[in-house]
């Protein structure tokens, strides 16, 4: 994230915040002390952004009644956009690619390419040995599901968690989530069941641990997730520890992948607070 500007004029601030959403630019407002901080979400933003308050600062009436006036005169503009729209708007593209790539695999797991697929996907061909030679097993669990809810599940909070995360930090940073969650959480599950499992539901915790901890309390913040959603998703990982449930459940992998995610949310909190230390140092 990135500190575009500081004041304590609550009105200014307010107009400013409006007028950047409506074009498009992924701002949030937070308080220190008795100051107002405008903070950019997304660093790819940036010389727009600049711009942008540029025209404000220099007219602020001016610049809200252009914006308003084309708006008025696009009818495109008032359209609701559609369904397809709003997904594609909420993910970025390394949530795109993999959710193609897990649908893909599912696809072919209900043809006759099921078994040799799943030979090459799955964690190890040993009960014992992880595949050293063959790293990108210790990922591609990751892409197999075995049932349509396993799979609709999963895809859907990929796509609503990773897609939130990756607009706000950028696909570097889902990568490396996804790799490192994926990763403790498969060697995790491997350690304790075998090589017979898969689904990307460790990811999925992972994500669900870095939004916890990154929008904890910060209400404007992208990741910011209800307590009604943060209790589903505690007491679904609570539920499958029990018999209550018709399908089996790698309960190890979803533990693993939400403690790799508290640990990667910490780091990101620790990173955006000395960002915004040596913000305050260099200004």
């Amino acid at each position: 994230m990135q500190k575009l500007l500081t004041t304590r004029n609550a009105d200014m601030m307010k107009r400013l915040h409006s007028f950047l959403q409506r074009r498009g630019v992924p701002v949030t407002v937070s308080e220190h002390g008795n100051q107002l901080e405008l903070w950019l979400v997304q660093s790819s933003y940036s010389a727009l952004a600049k711009d942008l308050i540029a025209e404000f600062k220099a007219d602020p009436d001016g610049a809200e009644a252009e914006l308003e006036q084309a708006s008025q005169a696009s009818p495109r503009a008032q359209q609701t956009p559609s369904l397809v729209q709003q997904l594609l708007r909420q993910a970025g593209l390394v949530t795109i690619i993999y959710a193609v790539l897990v649908s893909l695999v599912f696809a072919l797991l209900n043809t006759q390419l099921a078994m040799p697929l799943f030979e090459n996907l799955r964690i190890s061909d040993s009960f014992t040995d992880l595949p050293w030679l063959q790293p990108w097993r210790f990922l591609t669990p990751t892409l197999l599901h075995f049932s349509v809810l396993h799979f609709l599940f999963n895809v859907f909070w990929w796509w609503y968690l990773g897609g939130r995360f990756e607009r706000g930090y950028g696909s570097l940073y889902l990568l490396i989530a996804l790799v490192a969650c994926a990763v403790f959480s498969n060697v995790m599950q491997f350690m304790v069941s075998g090589p017979y499992f898969g689904g990307l539901s460790g990811v999925v915790y992972g994500l669900f641990g870095i939004a916890v901890v990154v929008a904890w309390q910060r209400p404007a913040h992208p990741l910011f997730l209800p307590i009604g959603l943060i209790g589903f998703m505690l007491v679904w990982l609570l539920l499958g520890y029990t018999d209550l449930l018709w399908v089996n459940v790698a309960n190890t992998a979803h533990s693993a992948g939400l403690i790799a995610g508290l640990v990667l949310g910490i780091a990101i909190r620790v990173i955006e607070h000395m960002n915004k230390t040596n913000t305050a140092h260099g200004s």
